[in-house]
């Protein structure tokens, strides 16, 4: 009874199994804290917000996530797919509405967790997830190009704008700041080659913000840090329904995205861990109330993080207490380093982002969709394009019409075929009665996307007295299906040819009887096989004679 109460109990409130693995969890929460105090920083001037905003986010988000999400691995905080849609927002709206909107999606995932619609994002095409991805990347990497080259330009709220400006001010040029980012990217990337247990990313923040230091370089820092823990503070106009409605467009998009790279994210640290798998509806409530929760410390939305997380794993991270633990060491950094942290320049950030971007590309991905299929490989393309032309949310939309539209033409090319007479006709059959049947072969589903061709294709046949329809290899038949399939029946009646169905699948034979189509055709027109109906249509074969007949698959 004690065994099976544990195992209903929530692991969240069991006590000896959070503290199982103590000594990796510590190793991997303290190695996420180092890993993730630099991108928070980043991403957070990445979406057009103070740097304070992003450790905030990673402190308050990575801790509740942690305790009331799906997955027990999982390392919550800012990122650079959110920041793609937060700069926008910042730049049209201002922050406070961000804080507002933040709710209105932590609300909507909530919902969508409590709806049990976490496994929808299983249904994402490869090709669209494949596509945002290397759109994102894209944005983030060309949106560094200002704290790139040093230059102090207002931000710009969409892509192409901040392209141009940037490039018509090149003269403009600051190369202490070219060089610190080379210094971030030399150290971020070089640097594990050297040693595994620091991050990279770390490194060459450091030795980017000791070089600016040490020579007073004139170059663009982010400012003061407090040295202080985040505080639940008010948000303005929050009960203000007006402002709700001007802000549902741009929460739906953060929910949907924060959702799709959760939930991405925690599939990620499945396939990296034997521990316990996630959850999807826990893991939308958990990342849900971080969204709610966050706005009142002054963060901004967050989604669980694929790097963090993967940091989290392989540092020895097996359970919640693991993202906690990386909460509280990023809230004693801010304490402690405060101070130094306001004096790193945003070329060392952009240089971080720079690389993290690159990685995002799936280099891999773009090889094996083109290597497949060209009709999923343009799917991609499109949905790239689209994320970095226009904005995420739409990319999304478009990436899984194309998709859809795709799976229609597939499921589309139903296969139809004339079987011949050698073939399926028994010994004994009169010459006659051979040439006065045709049997067709109909393979896969007779839906909408193939109810056009099934009828354009019967039509075209010469007449005859009989049309054989073997079905066997049709599971399942939709409405379109069945009204042309009553009307290729009613085609057939007007000239004097006697349909009939062999191979009927339940699911197929169902809908026949639930619309009256089967009574309307008879149920002596139905049959087992196809040599039961060729049998049933000539007296002088004998029906208890053995016929081998070949099968089609």
């Amino acid at each position: 009874m004690t065994q099976s109460k544990a195992i209903q109990e929530p692991h969240i409130f069991q006590i000896s199994r959070l503290f199982s693995n103590l000594r990796g969890d510590l190793t991997g929460g303290l190695t996420a804290a180092v890993v993730a105090l630099p991108l928070a920083l980043a991403f957070a001037v990445a979406s057009g917000v103070e740097p304070k905003a992003g450790v905030y986010t990673a402190i308050v988000a990575g801790i509740i996530a942690a305790i009331f999400g799906g997955s027990p691995v999982q390392i919550t905080g800012p990122t650079g797919a959110m920041a793609v849609i937060l700069v926008g927002i910042v730049a049209k709206y201002g922050i406070e509405k961000v804080w507002i909107a933040g709710v209105m999606a932590g609300v909507i995932q909530v919902a969508l967790g409590v709806a049990k619609l976490g496994q929808l994002v299983k249904f994402i095409p490869y090709p669209v997830t494949a596509g945002f991805t290397n759109g994102i990347a894209v944005i983030i990497f060309c949106g560094q190009l200002n704290n790139f080259f040093g230059l102090k330009l207002p931000r710009s709220d969409h892509f192409l704008p901040g392209i141009w400006q940037t490039v018509s001010h090149i003269e403009a040029v600051n190369w202490a700041a070219v060089g610190l980012v080379v210094v971030a990217i030399a150290g971020n990337v070089l640097w594990p080659k050297i040693n595994n247990t620091i991050p990279g990313s770390l490194v060459g923040l450091v030795l980017a913000t000791g070089i600016a230091s040490y020579f007073h370089l004139d170059v663009p820092k982010i400012g003061a840090i407090p040295q202080s823990l985040p505080m639940l503070q008010t948000i303005p106009h929050w009960n203000d329904f007006s402002l709700i409605r001007e802000l549902i467009n741009p929460a739906l998009a953060l929910a949907a995205l924060g959702s799709i790279e959760s939930l991405l994210s925690a599939v990620v640290a499945d396939g990296m861990t034997v521990s316990e798998k996630h959850n999807s509806d826990r893991e939308l409530i958990g990342q849900g109330l971080a969204n709610i929760i966050v706005p009142f410390f002054g963060g901004i939305p967050a989604t669980g993080a694929i790097a963090r997380t993967a940091v989290n794993v392989r540092s020895g991270g097996k359970t919640r207490l693991s993202g906690v633990i990386h909460g509280v060491a990023l809230a004693i950094i801010i304490l402690t380093l405060a101070p130094l942290a306001s004096q790193i320049p945003l070329a060392a950030l952009a240089g971080i982002l720079m690389v993290v971007s690159l990685r995002m590309i799936e280099w891999e991905a773009i090889s094996l969709l083109f290597r497949a299929t060209y009709s999923d490989f343009a799917v991609m393309i499109l949905t790239w394009l689209v994320t970095i032309l226009f904005d995420l949310v739409l990319a999304v939309e478009i990436g899984l019409i194309a998709a859809g539209a795709l799976f229609i033409k597939r499921m589309s090319d139903l296969s139809l075929a004339k079987i011949p007479e050698t073939e399926v006709f028994p010994p004994g059959i009169p010459l006659e009665l051979g040439k006065e049947i045709a049997v067709y072969r109909v393979d896969g589903p007779v839906f909408f996307g193939a109810a056009e061709r099934f009828v354009t294709f019967l039509r075209e046949q010469p007449e005859v007295k009989y049309l054989i329809l073997r079905l066997r290899f049709v599971p399942n038949m939709d409405t379109t299906g069945l009204v042309a399939l009553e009307d290729i029946y009613q085609d057939l009646k007007r000239h004097n040819c006697r349909l009939i169905l062999t191979g009927l699948q339940p699911q197929v034979q169902q809908l026949l009887q639930r619309s009256g189509l089967l009574a309307k055709i008879g149920l002596s027109n139905c049959f087992e096989t196809t040599t039961d109906a060729i049998c049933s249509l000539s007296p002088e074969v004998n029906n208890n004679t053995e016929i081998e007949i070949q099968e089609y698959v």
